[in-house]
């Protein structure tokens, strides 16, 4: 059996780039069948009303929503329309969106909430597409690297595991904690470890940094100085992952779980062997 997945990408989170990819990093996984459409950098209630009900109309076993904020307009929008409609329906939001996990609930909606999926300092005197795309491959370091994309990873092959078993789609609802993404890192090294959860915390507080200076500091010369120490602690978090990542490979206990000739998840741990 093929599991169709359909995929909505509503503005972006560090999450966004990479979802599709986590569930076929080989491009070669046999048993799903995804399809991706998004509203581009914006997520407003009106691009929402297009890309979601585009989605609705194709023939797909189960959707994932990824945006920032759930709570917000455009996102919210979208909640609605999923929640109306008869498919099973995943969001994905950073850490705002544990504001709205009761409204999720009440919806029937599934969720992943990845704490440390941090807003970027989107000031016009700071943030230009260069320091986007910087800020956004650092933030992506940190969550491969932590262990949060493979929560990610394996929530969403549990879902398909459900649906190719014929069984009925539990939704997941699921908060990615520093100690849920470290434990699915599976750290051999407790020093491994420390640096990884560290980076996680440090990308948590990047979040708050960023709100504040974004839509609570009204002043330029206090605001751009935040945007700033922001996107050096990201940087700084990314580099405490590698290293945390460093310190396996020295060790040669990297797990690795990638995906089966049959679509199931393999896993190893010493770099010369075969996954099973």
């Amino acid at each position: 059996m093929v599991v169709k997945i359909g995929i909505i990408k509503c503005g972006n989170i560090g999450t966004s780039p990479v979802i599709d990819l986590l569930l076929d990093e080989r491009a070669d996984r046999p048993n799903i069948d995804t399809c991706v459409i998004g509203s581009g950098a914006k997520m407003n209630p009106e691009e929402i009303e297009k890309a979601v009900p585009l989605m609705l109309e194709m023939d797909r076993d189960f959707v994932v929503f990824i945006s920032p904020n759930p709570g917000a307009p455009g996102p919210a929008k979208a909640r609605e329309l999923l929640s109306a409609a008869d498919v099973p329906a995943i969001i994905i939001g950073d850490a705002p969106g544990l504001r709205s996990k009761d409204e999720m609930d009440e919806q029937g909606l599934g969720y992943i909430i990845v704490k440390a999926d941090p807003m970027i300092g989107a000031r016009r005197e700071f943030l230009d597409p260069t320091e986007m795309a910087s800020f956004n491959s650092d933030v992506i370091k940190v969550l491969a690297l932590t262990g949060a994309y493979r929560v990610v990873q394996n929530t969403i092959d549990d879902a398909v595991n459900a649906v190719e078993a014929g069984e009925t789609l539990e939704l997941p609802k699921v908060v990615i904690s520093r100690d849920k993404a470290v434990e699915a890192a599976q750290f051999a090294s407790p020093y491994a470890k420390a640096k990884a959860m560290a980076a996680y915390e440090i990308a948590t507080k990047v979040a708050d940094i960023d709100v504040e200076a974004c839509f609570m500091t009204k002043a330029a010369e206090k605001y751009i100085p935040l945007v700033a120490s922001a996107h050096e602690m990201i940087g700084v978090a990314a580099k405490l992952a590698s290293e945390a990542r460093d310190i396996e490979k020295a060790n040669n206990t990297v797990v690795r779980t990638p995906h089966g000739g049959k679509g199931q998840t393999l896993s190893k741990s010493v770099l010369m062997e075969k996954p099973e």
